[in-house]
Order: C-alpha cells, then structure tokens, then sequence
C-alpha cells in the first residue's frame, strides 16, 4: 500500500507568493490538512491580518477575514461572540501578535475566548523588510540592529506563549518547529489539538510554530532549517507549555 500526496480539498492549487524556504506554506497546508480531518470546513473563519500572510485568502476555500495590524484576536472575538457555532481562528505573524497586537492577545487569552491561535514566530518583520521584532535573538542582525540584537538597547527576546502559560482563561500553549519532517508531524498534532480544544468549548488555546525565514535571516533554506534546530530552539524550546 502506498500513501497518494495529494492537495488537501481546503487548500487551493494556487501558486506561492511566498520566498523560497519560507514556512508559511508548510503551516498553510497544515491548516487545511486539519480542517479537512475534523470536517469543519463549513464552519470555518480565519481571521488573518496583516504581515507575509495577509494573503491567506488567496490559499484556503474557507471563509476568511482580514483584520488591521495586530487586531485579529479582536476581530476573532467579535466574529465567534456573533456566530459561536462557527470555527474561529486566527493566523498571525510575531510581529503582529507579540507586538503591536500584544494587548489584544493577552487580553483575548485571559477572557478564556474560545478561540484557536496559529502563531507563527520567524523572529523578524518579514513583509515589511527584515525589521527587528519582539522575538528576534539576542545577536541576531536585522535591517533595524545592524550590530545584532542588544539586550541594553532591544531588551530579550518576548517569550509570548511562556507569558501566556500565567493565565487562567488559556487551556493550551504548545511551540512546535517546521525544521524537519518530524517536527511537521509534531505540528500538525499540536493544530488538531487546539481546533479540537474549541470543537469542546474548552477555552483559548495557541500553537506557536517556529518558522523559517531565510530571506531576512540571510541563509540558505536548508542553512534556515538547521538554524532553528541550532539556535532558534535553545531560545524558545519545543514542547507543551500548558
């Protein structure tokens, strides 16, 4: 017996607009592998605003909003309070959510919204030209800290999802990696489950995913992968946070 790759029915055959070694494809499919396996695309919203993925409409056949900078968590809120017999979620950047969106999502977190989160770090604006952002390492150069991240200057790496992990109203925080197969496998798990979670009104859950993004990082897509292993982890490890 041998197992047919084919596309998913929620993803569309459409090309990438993304740069070559980006995660934001593999975390796409991902969506839609696990949307299909629940059988909730009919009731599905994504909710995604703005960053690399803002585009996300132009992959998925589910209904999709887009929201203004950092504000998905409250625009998800609105939609699932409006229609909670419907799938909520949100799709957003470390630059959106762990910055200009962190109030809306430490907030949406502590009200224990029934929301599911895809929370994808790349440690760096990547649309908007490789900028500094919240969970950018220590050392690590970008368009905006030329001589690498100061921790006098830039302060540490936002480490959201630990953050997250004091509140009451979250039911489940997972950081998961795209560096290799395995970890995809892993990753995909860790989507189910927080779809799951809000199938069973459990609360707020988010999945952090560790992403590659070679074009700002200056690597190699195969030289970005193994940076997340080599580096990227040892800031943010992998596992169950709650």
């Amino acid at each position: 017996m041998h197992k047919v790759f084919s596309v998913p029915d929620p993803l569309r055959k459409t090309p990438t607009h993304y740069c070559p070694g980006c995660g934001h494809g593999i975390a796409h499919r991902l969506v839609a592998e696990v949307i299909q396996d629940l059988g909730i695309r009919g009731k599905t919203i994504a909710v995604a605003p703005v960053g690399c993925a803002v585009v996300a409409y132009d992959y998925w056949k589910f209904d999709c909003s887009e929201a203004p900078h950092g504000r998905a968590l409250a625009v998800a809120t609105a939609i699932k309070r409006m229609q909670p017999e419907k799938i909520v979620f949100t799709y957003q950047g470390d630059g959106d959510l762990a910055a200009i969106g962190t109030n809306e999502t430490i907030h949406a977190a502590n009200r224990g919204e029934n929301l599911s989160v895809v929370f994808i770090n790349n440690a760096i604006y990547g649309m908007t030209g490789g900028q500094l952002a919240p969970t950018t390492l220590l050392g690590q150069k970008t368009s905006t800290s030329a001589a690498g991240r100061d921790k006098k200057l830039h302060g540490y790496p936002l480490k959201i999802s630990e953050m997250l992990a004091l509140l009451p109203g979250v039911c489940y925080l997972e950081r998961v990696s795209l560096h290799n197969p395995g970890e995809v496998l892993k990753a995909k798990s860790a989507i189910r489950r927080a779809f799951q979670n809000q199938l069973e009104g459990l609360g707020f859950s988010l999945v952090e995913v560790l992403s590659p993004c070679p074009t700002y990082w200056g690597l190699s897509p195969r030289e970005a992968l193994d940076w997340i292993r080599d580096v990227m982890q040892k800031e943010f490890p992998l596992g169950r946070i709650k």
